[in-house]
C-alpha cells in the first residue's frame, strides 16, 4: 500500500494537491461529551458556572476547523465554504452530542476539518464545565459521512 504522506526516503510529506480539481466536498464528523449523571441534571437546570456554553463551543468549534491546517502539520489551508455545528443533548446518556458538517469547493477535502471542530467543540464544554466536573468524558470522535473528490462518497457503515 502506498501512503501518500510519506516519500520514497520513508520522510513525511505534504501531498501535492495542486493537479487536482476543484469539487464541491463535504464532510460530517461527532462525538459526543459524557457526564455522570447528577452533574449533567445540574447542567441541564442551572447552565454552566461558568455561562453559557452552547455558543462558545459553537464559535470554538468554528474557530478551530478554519485553523485546522496550522493545528496538523500535513494539512492543506482551504478556503471553507460552510461549517455548521449542533449539538443534541441526550437525557438518557447524560451527554451532548456533537454533529459538525464542513463544506468547500476545493481540490482537497474537509474531514479534518469536522472531525476538528467536534472535538474543539468538546474541549470548550470540557472547559466550561470542568467545574461541576471533573469526569466528563469525550468520546466517539469519528468521521460520519464524506463526499467529492476521487474517493467518492464514504458513510461511516456503523452510524447509518
Amino acid at each position: 500500500m502506498k501512503i501518500s504522506h510519506i516519500n520514497k526516503n520513508k520522510e513525511i510529506k505534504m501531498v501535492d494537491i495542486s493537479k487536482k480539481k476543484d469539487a464541491k466536498r463535504i464532510a460530517s464528523a461527532f462525538c459526543s461529551v459524557k457526564f455522570q449523571k447528577s452533574s449533567f441534571n445540574q447542567l441541564m437546570k442551572e447552565g454552566s458556572p461558568k455561562g453559557e456554553i452552547f455558543n462558545l463551543a459553537k464559535c470554538s468549534g468554528i474557530l478551530a476547523a478554519k485553523k485546522t491546517d496550522e493545528l496538523i502539520p500535513l494539512c492543506h489551508n482551504i478556503n471553507l465554504s460552510s461549517i455548521e455545528i449542533n449539538y443534541k443533548k441526550n437525557l438518557k446518556k447524560h451527554t451532548i452530542e456533537i454533529h459538525s458538517t464542513v463544506k468547500t469547493n476545493s481540490n482537497t477535502g474537509v474531514e479534518m476539518e469536522a472531525l476538528t471542530a467536534c472535538s474543539i467543540a468538546a474541549l470548550t464544554i470540557y472547559d466550561m464545565c470542568k467545574a461541576i466536573d471533573k469526569s466528563i468524558c469525550i468520546q466517539d470522535l469519528k468521521l460520519l459521512y464524506k463526499s467529492g473528490g476521487r474517493s467518492g462518497i464514504f458513510k461511516n457503515e456503523k452510524i447509518f
